[in-house]
């Protein structure tokens, strides 16, 4: 498990780059995190990242975005929870997560979670699994680029945070 913890007005970044549990305490006033990571699975490759983000005192921000991509018949598996400790108002805190499956084998989870102890705060979640809109891949095969490569070139973009 990787602990993190964010000072009074202390801004910083956190890519995760492997798989396991993290918690993120926001434990200052004007504390601000942006929490990255991005995964592609392949084979029978199993990834699970377990995120929570604590807000432990008033006037705190924080954004997660998790990308994840999974082909053949590979797992990818996002759990993140927001939790706003009672008395930390005025705090703002967004979590995204979404998955494009590339293979029918291939399975994916993603579970947000809220737990808001306080009022006065913004906090929302958004997750989505989903393979390519076929418009998309149809667009650029139409400029003259195999299927891989229109799919590489999504792919590619998709995990860039």
């Amino acid at each position: 498990m990787k602990k993190y913890k964010i000072l009074k007005n202390e801004k910083k970044t956190i890519k995760i780059t492997q798989q396991g549990d993290y918690i993120v305490e926001l434990i200052g006033q004007g504390a601000e995190v942006e929490i990255v990571g991005a995964f592609l699975t392949e084979s029978n490759e199993e990834v699970a990242v377990n995120v929570t983000i604590h807000h432990k005192a008033k006037n705190t921000v924080a954004n997660t975005t998790l990308r994840g991509v999974a082909r053949d018949q590979s797992k990818i598996r996002f759990l993140g929870r927001i939790i706003i400790a009672e008395g930390c108002g005025e705090s703002n805190s967004f979590l995204t997560e979404r998955v494009l499956l590339l293979s029918d084998q291939a399975s994916a989870e993603a579970v947000p979670e809220l737990e808001i102890l306080t009022d006065d705060v913004k906090c929302s979640h958004a997750a989505s699994i989903t393979q390519i809109p076929e418009p998309q891949l149809f667009y650029l095969m139409s400029r003259g680029l195999p299927k891989k490569q229109a799919e590489d070139l999504i792919i590619d973009g998709f995990l860039k945070i």
